[in-house]
C-alpha cells in the first residue's frame, strides 16, 4: 500500500511515528494539558501497549513527549484515566505537593505468573508533574478475577467529599461505580446496566456533570463507547443523561443517545482539572483502523470538544462545539453550509479531472447523509463508504465542516448533531461546492 505522509494533519493531534488509539487520561494541571493515549512505541500497529504522552497549552498545538507508562513483558497498560491528588489523599505525593495519579487497566499477558489474560485496575504516580511516573508497589487496586474489567475514569464527587470510579465488565454491558477516600482503598458501589443491543462489548465510559445552557442547572451524562454497535457500523459512541449521587447513576426516560453519528468517532473521554467540560475522541474505526495508509503513524484524535446540554422537545441535548483558534492555521479548512431537503454539497479536494469528494446531502424526508465513496483511492473503510440516514427535524440544517488534510468534522445546528469521518483523499486544495448558500472562512 502506498503510505503518503502529506496526510498529517495540521490540528487533530497524531503520534510522531507509531500506533494511536484511545485517548487516556486527559488531564489539566497548571496550565497544561496532558493527553496520554494507546500506543505501541514500536510500530504502527496495536500491540504492545503502553500510555503515550502529549502536552499543549491550547488544545490545538502538541507536542509529543516520551512514552509515560511501558508495557511489560507481563503487563500492557490498557486504557484509563489521571486526576491531581492535590491533597494527597493517597499519600503517594511529596512534600506539599499532590501527586499526579494515573490509573490504567493492567492487561496480563499470558506471561504472567499469577494473572494469565486477566485484566485489573492499577495506578501509576508522577511527583514531577507527569514528566516521569511509578507504578505503585500495590498494584492492581482493584482485582475481580476477570478478562474483560477495564477502562477506569476516575473523578472528584464533591458533594460526598469521595473519589468515584466508572468503569466496565466490557463482554457484560455493565458500568460498575467504585468509590474510594483515598484512591487507593475502593468499594463497589452499584451497577449500570446492561442496557441495548446484545452482542457487543462496552468500553471507556465517562461520568461529567454538564450544564445545562439557559439555566443554573446541570445534568449526568455517561459516555460509553460500544464495538461494535456503531451508528454505521463498527465501533461508536452513546450517551445517557440522567442522575449521579455519588454512588448511583440513573438514566433519565429517554434511553441513549449518539455522542456522533460518523464511523470515526471512539473512546471520548474528559478532561479532569478543566473548568468546563471538554472531550477528545480517537477518530477511528476498529474496523479498519490497523488499515489506513498513514506512514509512519496510525492514527489520529478528533479536536476538543466543548460540551453543553440543551433543552429540546426530545429532552436533553447535547451540544458539542469545536475548540478552534480565532485565526485557522494554514491547511485546516471551515465551511459554513445550510441544507435544505433534496440539496447537497461536497467537499472536493485535489486537482484535475478527478478530485475526491466528500458529500453532504439531505435526503428528501430531511435526514442526512454523509458519503465518503468518492473521497479517497486506497478502499480501506470496511465497508462503511456512507452514514445511515441521519434524522433531523424539518427545514434548513444549518452547520461548519472542519477539513484537515482528509480528516472531516461536520457540526450542525450548533453542534447538536456531529459527524466524524476520516479521509484519504488525493492531495491538493480543499474548496466545497454547490449549493450557493455556502461560504468559506
Amino acid at each position: 500500500m502506498d503510505h503518503t505522509p502529506e496526510y498529517r494533519p495540521t490540528v487533530h493531534f497524531t503520534p510522531d511515528d507509531t500506533w494511536m488509539n484511545d485517548p487516556n487520561g486527559l488531564l489539566f494541571h497548571k496550565g497544561q494539558y496532558h493527553m496520554f493515549f494507546q500506543s505501541n512505541p514500536t510500530g504502527r500497529l496495536w500491540g504492545n501497549i503502553g500510555w503515550g504522552h502529549a502536552v499543549s497549552k491550547d488544545l490545538v498545538e502538541w507536542q509529543e513527549l516520551p512514552t509515560a507508562i511501558p508495557a511489560t513483558t507481563e503487563e500492557m497498560a490498557f486504557s484509563g484515566s489521571a486526576v491531581w491528588d492535590r491533597h494527597n489523599t493517597s499519600g503517594l505525593g511529596s512534600g506539599d505537593e499532590g501527586p499526579l495519579v494515573a490509573f490504567f487497566t493492567s492487561a496480563y499477558t499470558s506471561e504472567h505468573p499469577t494473572r494469565p489474560r486477566q485484566q485489573a485496575q492499577s495506578i501509576a504516580y508522577s511527583v514531577d508533574g507527569g514528566d516521569t511516573w511509578t507504578r505503585y508497589e500495590g498494584n492492581p487496586v482493584i482485582d475481580r478475577g476477570s478478562a474483560d474489567f477495564r477502562d477506569p475514569k476516575v473523578f472528584w464527587h464533591g458533594p460526598t467529599e469521595r473519589w468515584a470510579m466508572v468503569v466496565v465488565e466490557a463482554k457484560d454491558r455493565q458500568v460498575l461505580v467504585y468509590t474510594s477516600p483515598n484512591l487507593l482503598d475502593w468499594e463497589h458501589a452499584s451497577s449500570f446496566g446492561p442496557v441495548g443491543e446484545e452482542g457487543v462489548l462496552w468500553e471507556c465510559p465517562d461520568l461529567i456533570e454538564v450544564p445545562i445552557e439557559g439555566s443554573d442547572a446541570s445534568s449526568w451524562v455517561l459516555l460509553l463507547s460500544t464495538n461494535p454497535g456503531g451508528y454505521s457500523g463498527g465501533s461508536g459512541m452513546r450517551y445517557f443523561v440522567g442522575d449521579f449521587d455519588g454512588e448511583t447513576f440513573t438514566q433519565d426516560l429517554d434511553g441513549p443517545r449518539w455522542l456522533d453519528y460518523g464511523p470515526d468517532f471512539y473512546a471520548a473521554v474528559s478532561f479532569h482539572g478543566a473548568d468546563e467540560p471538554l472531550i477528545i475522541a480517537w477518530m477511528a474505526n476498529w474496523l479498519y483502523s490497523n488499515d489506513t495508509p498513514t506512514f509512519p503513524w496510525q492514527s489520529a484524535m478528533t479536536v476538543a470538544r466543548r460540551l453543553s446540554l440543551v433543552t429540546t422537545d426530545r429532552g436533553l441535548r447535547l451540544r458539542q462545539r469545536p475548540v478552534l483558534p480565532d485565526s485557522l492555521p494554514d491547511g485546516i479548512n471551515r465551511f459554513d453550509f445550510a441544507l435544505d431537503p433534496g440539496d447537497e454539497i461536497a467537499i472536493e479536494t485535489g486537482e484535475g479531472e478527478n478530485p475526491s469528494r466528500v458529500v453532504l446531502s439531505r435526503t428528501p424526508d430531511g435526514g442526512l447523509i454523509l458519503d465518503r465513496s468518492a473521497a479517497d483511492p486506497h478502499s480501506v473503510h470496511g465497508g462503511i463508504p456512507t452514514t445511515n440516514p441521519i434524522p433531523h427535524p424539518p427545514g434548513t440544517a444549518r452547520g461548519v465542516v472542519l477539513e484537515d488534510h482528509g480528516l472531516i468534522e461536520v457540526f450542525l445546528d450548533d453542534g447538536l448533531i456531529s459527524i466524524s469521518m476520516q479521509t484519504f483523499p488525493v492531495q491538493g486544495p480543499a474548496r466545497i461546492v454547490t449549493p450557493a448558500a455556502v461560504s468559506r472562512s
